[in-house]
């Protein structure tokens, strides 16, 4: 074999041999990257926090706290000693109001095995003025969840209202609508609320600070007759998976235009929570756990 040859051969080794560690390289990448994104970043708890004014806050309600939890997706990477940790981290929050916009149970949900301790750990969030909570989607599977809601202490809002006082006369209007996968009509849904403020007189009606509770985000755009000042949100999960400088790879239906943390739409702050557990895929990426955490401030 001539020097030229034993040269091309050794060239063609290396260069098999470079192809080699590189692939092995990436698959050990691509490993990493999905245990990191099933067992690290579905664990923890992020707080986001944020400060919302608004001229039609009094002075007792100036810096009531609000927690905002969602998209719970119990028995999928949420069990009971992550979701005990969740009820310790709101508790330390000292919240006035804790509310719950839908997705409790998921599909995974063993509701034989979880009904107990769901309700055991719910009931243990303190508050000073109370739970609100609404369906999802994924809760409409289950009909142990209105017991559920009921045993926990929270207050069942789907397409009603309450009047949330503080000291004084003056109130707190806080709305919720249950999923609207099921039944979009959003409208009908919120009926009651529109009655209550149609016999209002016009400056009660534009001085009362008005709260929405939903599901999924994208029916926002729906809603005809009333301006919420505040609306709270799920569904979207951040996408599940982010990307840096891109955002969330996929969003589900419900949460196509509206799955970023924050919007302004006219006059109604939106803010949505990129929830707690996982659904159809059990991973996170970039995109910790989280509850949102609102203090609302006389402007």
């Amino acid at each position: 074999m001539s020097t030229n040859d034993i040269s091309k051969d050794t060239k063609e080794k290396s260069k098999a041999k470079t192809i080699i560690i590189s692939i092995t390289i990436l698959i050990l990448l691509a490993c990493s990257l999905l245990l990191y994104s099933r067992y690290v970043e579905t664990s923890g708890l992020n707080i986001k926090e944020y400060k919302v004014t608004s001229e039609k806050i009094t002075d007792n309600f100036h810096g009531l706290k609000i927690v905002h939890l969602s998209d719970i997706h119990y028995g999928t990477t949420i069990d009971e000693k992550s979701l005990k940790n969740i009820v310790d981290k709101i508790n330390t929050l000292k919240p006035d109001i804790v509310v719950l916009t839908g997705d409790l149970l998921d599909t995974e949900t063993n509701i034989n095995d979880s009904y107990d301790i769901i309700v055991k750990q719910l009931s243990n969030i303190k508050t000073t003025i109370g739970k609100y909570a609404i369906k999802g989607d994924q809760d409409y599977n289950f009909n142990e969840w209105d017991s559920i809601i009921e045993n926990s202490g929270f207050i069942n809002l789907n397409n009603t209202y309450t009047k949330i006082y503080k000291n004084k006369n003056n109130y707190l209007l806080l709305s919720g609508v249950d999923s609207n996968i099921y039944d979009n009509d959003i409208n009908k849904k919120l009926q009651t609320t529109k009655d209550l403020l149609n016999n209002l007189n016009e400056d009660e009606r534009n001085a009362t600070y008005k709260i929405l509770l939903l599901h999924e985000p994208d029916y926002i755009d729906y809603i005809n007759d009333v301006d919420f000042d505040l609306i709270l949100a799920g569904h979207s999960l951040g996408g599940q998976i982010r990307i840096p400088f891109i955002g969330s790879i996929k969003s589900p239906n419900g949460a196509l235009k509206y799955h970023k943390d924050y919007y302004k739409i006219n006059n109604s702050n939106i803010y949505i929570s990129t929830g707690l557990g996982t659904t159809k895929y059990k991973f996170r990426l970039f995109n910790k756990p989280s509850i949102n955490f609102y203090r609302i401030m006389k402007k």
